[in-house]
């Protein structure tokens, strides 16, 4: 809220959870109802149609592997320009392949998919095409 508070109070923020007890723990709950946010529900025993865990975690586990940090400023660092590396086109297409895995889990009725109908199929570490 304290970054970016035109986009609260448009209501253009929409949040996407994994349901992780975090998440879902009560005053989570509240808070989001006394903020008016908008939370897009998340399939129970999915997480690999959280972005994050398909998307946006390997794009940064390939980026800091290997790496020798000598403090926690060091590693947000290095966060931070990974993060700021990725482009528009290629949240663009991650969340184009969210909505694709989604459709797949609710055409399956919650079933199990997994190879090229995985969202996993994704290479994050490799740039997008451009179009």
């Amino acid at each position: 809220m304290k970054k970016r508070p035109e986009m609260w109070s448009r209501g253009d923020w929409f949040l996407h959870h994994d349901n992780a007890p975090a998440h879902t723990a009560l005053s989570v709950q509240q808070f989001l109802a006394i903020n008016s946010m908008t939370v897009i529900p998340h399939t129970p025993y999915s997480p690999d149609l959280a972005p994050c865990d398909f998307f946006l975690f390997p794009r940064m586990k390939g980026q800091m592997k290997g790496k020798c940090f000598t403090d926690v400023s060091e590693v947000k660092k290095k966060t931070l320009e990974v993060l700021k590396n990725i482009s528009t086109e290629e949240f663009q297409k991650c969340f184009q392949q969210w909505e694709k895995c989604c459709y797949k889990c609710i055409k399956s009725k919650g079933g199990y998919f997994e190879g090229d109908e995985s969202c996993n199929s994704i290479k994050p570490n490799k740039p997008f095409k451009k179009k």
